[in-house]
């Protein structure tokens, strides 16, 4: 972390400004809403409790539902130019490694006093939105509230509930109302998500490694993948955005947007799309790829993340600009959106902090508490911390995949090449869940092929694993 610029301990400073914060933030003010009796509830997973967002919804005469998003207000305790707010800005994230979890804020703040805990009433930023039968957001809101978290969910229980397969989750049945609640607010989810496919947004599901312990010793890289609970909260995640950076340009406020450029590497996801005899256009074109996509996800949806991640890798990465009121700005080609800001996980993103404070002051009918030039270098600055943090993490991940295969040299292994540049050729195998470079036998690799591999050697210490490549399947 030091070696990239980020600061893995709190200073004295930050700890003396932590130890004077003893109760979570209040306020008079007049324009606060109290809307502590709503069915509020968290999804997140299992263990987390730097809790960002509550949602709720609102059937409306009309077949149209409302939807409530409330966000944590840390802006409250968390004073610009303060030194816990340095802190936050130098990091721009929480890192969360293999080995241990560097919260952004401190856990006394991140995960209790401005945290929507589990039965806390908490100060909050509501962002709300009528969505249509067909999925449409049509008027929406933004206003500051008194939250309650009425029940604290997980994805996982919550997914496999929702599907069928699995029983209510407790937390659910000791708030009455709350299930049939849950349930339209899936409802309306899966509207969003159909109706911003049908506009050209991606579907792709690739898989994150979580390491597993028993007790302090690691002895797994597990797959994680996305499910009914997790594409909820990101549907309902992206409406919001999209309502933030709508209402902070109606104020005549900045906003700092996340986009996605066109993919310059669009040939090679072409070639990727013959290969699997799909065809696509010549220019970058996102409703054509989702198409191709679904159809591939139907088609074969065991393998259907490998190729997820192909594209993935070859769309890019994104990246945080200023959006000046009357000036144009590049949308994001994966959600097929042209309005997309990051708001909702003050907690843990430092963007979402600056818009939380635009929000504020847009609200308050007071002037931007950044200027322009500030809001340049931090777009820039978000960027590169953000690119850092997954560094160290993909990193620290490398290590533990590396400590997990140490005894395995000479295995082979199917894989999925994920890099071929002349920085060299990488794949991915997935058990354990890991990531190599190829380091001879890689000609005529590119990313997207199906290979074989044979682990060569390992390196815990420098988070190597190296590979020989075999054959293309």
């Amino acid at each position: 972390m030091l070696e990239r610029g980020l600061l893995p301990d709190f200073s004295a400073e930050v700890t003396e400004e932590i130890g004077a914060i003893t109760k979570p933030a209040a306020t008079t003010d007049a324009s606060l809403r109290d809307l502590r009796s709503l069915l509020w509830a968290s999804i997140d997973n299992d263990d987390s409790l730097d809790l960002d967002q509550l949602t709720v919804a609102e059937q409306l005469p009309d077949g149209a539902v409302k939807i409530l998003v409330a966000i944590a207000d840390v802006d409250a305790i968390v004073g610009k130019q303060s030194a816990i707010d340095d802190h936050a800005r130098t990091n721009t994230t929480s890192v969360y490694t293999a080995a241990e979890i560097f919260p952004m804020l401190p856990e006394k703040l991140s995960t209790d006093l401005t945290s929507l805990a589990d039965r806390k009433d908490r100060l909050a930023i509501v962002i709300e939105f009528e969505v249509s039968a067909d999925g449409e957001v049509r008027k929406s809101d933004v206003y500051r509230a008194t939250v309650t978290n009425r029940a604290k969910l997980a994805y996982n229980s919550v997914a496999a509930w929702l599907d069928g397969a699995g029983p209510e989750p407790a937390p659910i049945s000791g708030v009455p109302g709350l299930d049939q609640n849950l349930r339209l607010q899936d409802r309306v989810a899966q509207a969003m998500k159909k109706r911003r496919h049908q506009n050209g947004a991606l579907t792709l599901e690739t898989i994150e490694a979580r390491p597993v312990f028993d007790g302090d010793s690691l002895t797994d890289l597990q797959a994680d993948q996305k499910n009914r609970a997790t594409q909820l909260i990101e549907d309902f995640m992206i409406g919001a955005n999209g309502v933030t950076a709508r209402y902070l340009e109606q104020k005549g406020f900045p906003a700092l947007r996340r986009i996605l450029r066109s993919p310059e590497r669009w040939a090679r996801i072409v070639e990727l799309a013959r290969d699997e005899g799909g065809r696509l256009p010549p220019n970058p074109d996102s409703t054509a790829l989702q198409q191709f996509l679904e159809e591939r996800r139907q088609a074969d949806p065991v393998h259907f993340p490998d190729l997820s991640l192909s594209v993935v890798k070859l769309l890019g990465r994104g990246e945080y600009v200023v959006d000046f009121p009357g000036q144009p700005v590049a949308g994001h080609f994966g959600l097929a959106v042209n309005d997309y800001t990051h708001s909702t996980a003050p907690n843990r993103r430092f963007p979402d902090l600056i818009t939380q404070r635009l929000l504020k002051a847009a609200l308050s009918g007071t002037p931007s508490p950044y200027s322009s030039d500030e809001l340049n270098d931090l777009a820039g600055h978000c960027t590169d911390q953000e690119d850092n943090a997954s560094k160290v993490e993909r990193q620290v991940r490398k290590s533990a995949a590396a400590l997990l295969l140490e005894s395995r040299v000479g295995e082979r292994f199917d894989g999925i090449v994920t890099g071929a540049s002349p920085k060299g050729t990488w794949v991915r195998i997935d058990h354990p869940a890991a990531e190599g470079r190829v380091m001879r036998g890689y000609k005529g690799f590119d990313v997207g092929d199906h290979v074989t591999v044979e682990l060569v050697d390992t390196d815990v210490e420098r988070g190597f694993v190296d590979f020989a490549g075999i054959r293309k399947s």
